[in-house]
């Protein structure tokens, strides 16, 4: 069944529904005349997890960074946790709980794992700016970076430099330390990029622990990934939403089937 023009529209909730702690409203960014985003909705809720997909060149990218204010719009408003950041600056809106991966591990190679969290972990704690004190003061900070380690099945290394871990747990380990920063919302670039099966698996799991008390944002091109752990996908193309639900509603939208996702989902 084909889906009517409204499921293009972003999820707007209702009484008793999960809060939206990530809204942007005529969203729009253009770059000397070429329209890169053009009246983009979006809602991200509390305890969900939404996905943005569409093909290469869709405008994926761009809302992400107009949402983490990387890019400043040139058309729209965006609200976080009710309060309208559209203009403020990126490490303001990260300080209010608006935190993003990256396609590429940003790990420290040459810190052992516990360490990678550890520095993460400066931040909250006021201890980053604080470049005179010892090394010692991190250690104040061991308890609860294990704790995040342990939440994302990382114990067992807590000692390892993270430059000798595999691909996926360094994806891995670099969930740590954005939850290190204590997020409210959780942005995911392509978080299962040139990951195996098994890792796919692992870190699958871990993204649906961490979104029990928090909003998560993703793009993924995994279509697999989004039907199994996904409650909201929103579907870009030519910089514009072209449709939005859940998996079973946008995978019957003919509209996507073409521009996408392909005859393999009839």
């Amino acid at each position: 069944m084909t889906a009517s023009p409204a499921a293009a529209t972003a999820p707007v909730a209702s009484e008793g529904e999960a809060r939206a702690v990530l809204s942007a409203r005529g969203l729009g960014r253009d770059f000397a005349g070429f329209v890169a985003v053009n009246n983009v909705d979006l809602d991200v809720h509390d305890g969900k997890i939404h996905a943005l997909i569409g093909p290469n060149g869709a405008g994926k990218t761009t809302v992400f960074n107009l949402l983490t204010k990387f890019l400043t719009p040139t058309a729209g408003t965006i609200e976080l946790l009710g309060q309208d950041i559209t203009r403020l600056p990126p490490a303001k809106v990260a300080r209010m709980g608006l935190v993003r991966s990256f396609q590429i591990s940003a790990t420290f190679p040459h810190l052992t794992v516990l360490d990678n969290v550890r520095v993460a972990l400066q931040r909250p704690g006021g201890l980053a700016v604080q470049f005179w004190r010892s090394l010692s003061s991190l250690d104040a900070l061991t308890p609860r970076a294990e704790e995040l380690l342990h939440q994302v099945g990382l114990d067992d290394a807590r000692d390892r430099l993270a430059g000798d871990l595999s691909y996926g747990r360094k994806r891995v380990l670099e969930i740590a330390t954005t939850l290190a920063l204590d997020p409210k919302v959780l942005l995911l670039d392509e978080p299962m990029a040139g990951m195996g099966h098994e890792d796919v698996g692992t870190v699958s799991e871990i993204i649906r622990t961490v979104a029990k008390d928090r909003a998560v944002l993703m793009v993924e091109h995994n279509l697999t990934v989004v039907a199994d752990l996904c409650d909201w996908i929103t579907v870009m193309q030519r910089g514009e939403i072209l449709a939005a639900g859940d998996y079973d509603t946008v995978s019957r939208d003919e509209r996507v089937r073409i521009a996408y996702m392909g005859t393999e989902h009839e």
